[in-house]
């Protein structure tokens, strides 16, 4: 925004100073390791970890895979299936819950 325009070509949501793409390496030997620090995180700790304990939460919630998918920048739900499917099965239990209660108006086992 300070160089009036200078990243628009370049569709980035964060740039460096000059308005071109970031570095990962810098990014995260400058910003992302130290926050980790601060936040007592393991240094083993990664973008992509961020990135997969978002959808995984975003899932476990109960969003639909397509959302997250689209998210991702996927432009299918197979590798968010494949991917995610860690997070699928104590999802069975209530969909099963869910079907109950629509059939016999009542909940299972619990």
């Amino acid at each position: 925004m300070k160089l009036g325009g200078a990243n628009r070509n370049h569709d980035l949501v964060f740039a460096t100073v000059e308005g071109g793409p970031l570095s990962i390496q810098n990014f995260t030997m400058r910003h992302f390791k130290p926050t980790l620090t601060r936040a007592k995180l393991p240094e083993t700790f990664t973008l992509y970890s961020l990135r997969h304990g978002w959808a995984t939460l975003l899932l476990s919630a109960g969003e639909n895979p397509k959302v997250v998918a689209e998210r991702l920048g996927h432009s299918s739900i197979k590798i968010i299936l494949d991917t995610y499917c860690h997070v699928l099965p104590h999802m069975q239990e209530a969909a099963s819950d869910k079907l109950e209660r629509m059939l016999f108006k009542k909940v299972g086992r619990r």
